[in-house]
C-alpha cells in the first residue's frame, strides 16, 4: 500500500490544471477563451495554470491572428498525454485499492 500514490502527478493536483488537461485530451486545439468559458475561471488564473503546464511541456501553444485579433490555442503534447494518462491510471488504481 506504500507506493499507491507514487504515480499521481503533482502537476495535475489543481482542479484548473486537471480541467485543462481533460479538455485537451478530447479536443485537438482549444483557444484560450473557450477554455476560460468551460472552466469558469478568470484570465489571470487560467494563464498561470497554462503557464505551469507549458513549463512541464505537457501542452503546445499556437499563436495566430483571426483578422486583426490575436488568438492563442492549446493542444496536449505527446508527453502531456502520456503523463495525464498515467495520472488517471494511478487515480483508478487508488480507487480500486480502497475498495478492497
Amino acid at each position: 500500500m506504500k507506493g499507491i500514490i507514487t504515480n499521481i502527478n503533482k502537476a495535475f493536483e489543481n482542479r484548473i490544471r486537471l480541467g485543462v488537461m481533460s479538455v485537451l485530451m478530447v479536443n485537438d486545439w482549444v483557444d484560450f477563451s473557450r477554455l476560460k468559458e468551460l472552466l469558469e475561471v478568470t484570465d489571470g488564473n487560467l494563464a498561470s495554470h497554462i503557464s505551469a503546464l507549458e513549463k512541464e511541456e505537457y501542452i503546445q501553444v499556437r499563436k495566430a491572428f483571426i483578422g486583426k485579433k490575436p488568438n492563442t490555442s492549446y493542444a496536449i503534447s505527446k508527453a502531456g498525454r502520456k503523463a495525464f494518462q498515467e495520472h488517471i491510471n494511478a487515480l483508478e488504481n487508488l480507487i480500486k485499492a480502497r475498495k478492497q
